[in-house]
């Protein structure tokens, strides 16, 4: 039977610390996920507006195998400026893709989400600097939920986005969770009951009962391009390699379509990361058949949780978040009638 670790969140994922850094003036921030000792890196990219970074580093095919950081991030492509900010960090401390005896080049790949002309300016101040702080904040602790880091500015089909984050315990033993940072042109409420669509998901009562509301929900604005998208990274302490990691994305990519409705639009430049930690080997079998039965299996499972967490870090990103920015959170919205 699963559970959620310790912090129902992707810190539960030894090997993994994550740090934020918000300008609530800006309607913007940062989100850093920090492998320090490296993880095995995949991404799975679906929606039709992407902003990323070291993307392709990332197919199997290619050389690097090890990330140091993953950036999550808002101000669209201005964003990617963060990840300058971490590389530099981790530069100084020594830990990237070994070029000789003194020198390295951290490996930090990025995605960012839009929400440009929410806060003071049109366009938030982010930069380099910003990824620093979000670095210097990173802890192995709880994580912080709702309009903080790369879901501060966030919009959610109508009603207030944010960030959320979730975790499962498998009966392996190895740790699955997910980090989401949700600003899709999709709504997470189903409008025929005006609950959420994956509230059946919960796990150890996490919701606290907020997600069995019944609202009714305002009509959503009008897509268009390049003003949505859903980010995150999903991660598991096992030893995966990067084509099973980039398997267990596109898996989680699942929990986001299940949780967002419609998703992966011609608007929105889904994308999901998946690190592994190599804390724990995956499940042993004798004889090769076996073996690699016994191993797809695991990875199978993984994905499988993947997802689960996914859609429950996006039901705690709504539920977490506040009202602000011209539209309504959740937890504010009117209650339906029965």
């Amino acid at each position: 039977m699963t559970r959620p670790g310790t912090h129902n969140g992707l810190t539960d994922v030894t090997g993994i610390r994550v740090g934020h850094f918000t300008d609530g003036a800006a309607a913007s921030g940062v989100t850093v996920v920090l492998c320090p000792e490296g993880a095995t890196a995949g991404v799975d990219v679906r929606g039709a507006a992407p902003g990323t970074r070291e993307t392709d580093l990332l197919e199997p095919r290619n050389l690097v195998q090890t990330v140091q950081a993953v950036v999550l991030a808002g101000g669209s492509a201005y964003g990617l400026a963060a990840a300058d900010g971490v590389v530099r960090r981790l530069a100084a401390l020594g830990q990237g893709f070994p070029l000789d005896d003194s020198h390295v080049v951290p490996i930090v790949p990025a995605a960012v989400l839009f929400d440009l002309g929410r806060g003071a300016d049109f366009v938030p101040p982010i930069s380099a600097r910003w990824g620093e702080a979000a670095f210097d904040a990173a802890s192995d602790g709880p994580v912080p939920m709702g309009c903080v880091g790369a879901g501060t500015g966030a919009y959610a089909g109508g009603i207030k986005g944010g960030l959320g984050t979730a975790s499962l315990v498998l009966d392996s033993g190895i740790t699955v969770a997910a980090l989401v940072a949700v600003n899709p042109l999709g709504s997470t409420v189903n409008p025929d009951t005006g609950g959420l669509w994956e509230a059946a998901l919960e796990t150890a009562g996490e919701f606290r009962g907020l997600a069995q509301r019944r609202v009714r929900i305002p009509s959503p604005p009008a897509g268009e391009p390049g003003k949505n998208t859903s980010i995150g990274v999903v991660a598991a302490d096992a030893r995966l390699s990067k084509v099973q990691c980039r398997m267990i994305a596109q898996m989680a990519h699942d929990g986001l379509a299940r949780a967002i409705r419609p998703c992966h639009t011609m608007f929105d430049g889904d994308a999901l990361f998946c690190l592994g930690t190599a804390r724990k080997d995956l499940p042993r079998a004798e004889g090769f058949f076996a073996a690699a039965q016994a191993e797809a299996q695991a990875v199978n499972e993984i994905g499988h949780a993947a997802a689960d967490c996914v859609s429950r870090a996006v039901i705690h990103a709504v539920l977490s978040a506040d009202t602000r920015y011209g539209l309504t959170a959740f937890c504010d919205l009117e209650t339906a009638p029965v």
